[in-house]
């Protein structure tokens, strides 16, 4: 079963873009529910990305990379 993982709504409260400043993992790790997988920054305040289940990381939006709210950023196969 694959898992997206995505960046919620509610993360941060206008519409502005993020960035991907940091992955935690590589993808083809395994990781576990509730690992701290990724920071987003928006706007100089930094946002943790939490895995909201176990299995193996695959990396779809890289560091650098510009991410919007509900935007896909990795999945995990369960």
């Amino acid at each position: 079963m694959q898992i997206a993982i995505v960046i919620p709504v509610d993360l941060w409260e206008d519409d502005s873009e993020g960035v991907m400043t940091a992955w935690l993992f590589n993808s083809g790790d395994e990781v576990d529910e509730g690992d701290l997988l990724a920071e987003v920054m928006v706007e100089k305040a930094q946002y943790e990305i939490i895995a909201p289940s176990a299995g193996v990381l695959t990396i779809v939006k890289h560091e650098d990379e510009v991410v919007i709210k509900g935007a896909i950023i990795a999945t995990l196969d369960a």
